[in-house]
């Protein structure tokens, strides 16, 4: 699983320009889900996303968790991060899963979200989505779950 956090002061997923999901202070996860993927790598990446520490304290410094802050995420489902660019200038895509099983393990990432107690908007998976956020810092970070 590909996790990319983007920390933001806000941010909404349009589909077909009606908003889908919208959140104010929180993360941005683009979510991407390979084939050797479980619901345990969803549970775990989502606590990790939940607990990183990667937000402001009182004294400016990166102090704070999304679950310390009471943040809320946008989870959006990203089958791109996977995208295989080694040959020619057409990415390959057949190092993601599935979209069955992606998109069981995307709604399992965002309950995990959901029973830490993060509010979570969502995309719509399959969809194509316009993604609108105001990246604070701008501060993103990358998780892979073979980095474990």
């Amino acid at each position: 699983m590909r996790v990319l956090l983007q920390r933001t002061t806000g941010a909404r997923v349009r589909i077909d320009g009606d908003v889908a999901g919208e959140i104010g202070m929180g993360l941005v996860i683009l979510l991407g889900v390979a084939p050797a993927d479980t619901p345990a790598t969803a549970d775990a990446l989502a606590r990790k996303a939940a607990e990183l520490r990667i937000f402001r304290d009182d004294d400016g410094r990166t102090n704070r968790s999304l679950l310390e802050l009471g943040g809320e995420a946008l989870v959006v489902s990203q089958f791109t991060l996977f995208a295989d660019t080694r040959r020619g200038r057409r990415p390959g895509f057949t190092n993601a899963a599935p979209p069955e099983q992606a998109e069981r393990l995307y709604l399992r990432f965002g309950a995990a979200l959901e029973a830490l107690g993060v509010r979570v908007a969502n995309g719509r998976f399959g969809a194509e989505m316009a993604v609108e956020l105001t990246n604070d810092g701008p501060f993103t970070i990358w998780l892979d779950s073979d980095d474990r």
